[in-house]
């Protein structure tokens, strides 16, 4: 389902690698290799924004470190 509020954020080729992606994992069918590149190479600048943006989030180990003490 679109809203014109979605369809203005979101590109038709992102919107088809999406429903590329979604295909795949609902029926298992093969992933072209070509959106799976896309979505790496989106992905990896994603992470990157967020790195740079906020610096290293070192979230994890403090996190199990304070489950496993309070056990």
């Amino acid at each position: 389902m679109t809203t014109p509020a979605t369809d203005d954020v979101i590109s038709p080729d992102l919107r088809a690698d999406t429903q590329a992606v979604i295909d795949h994992l609902i029926s298992g069918t093969r992933l072209d290799p070509e959106i799976a590149r896309r979505v790496r190479a989106c992905a990896d600048r994603i992470r990157e924004e967020i790195r740079q943006k906020h610096g290293l989030l070192d979230i994890g180990v403090p996190a199990l470190r304070e489950l496993r003490d309070n056990e």
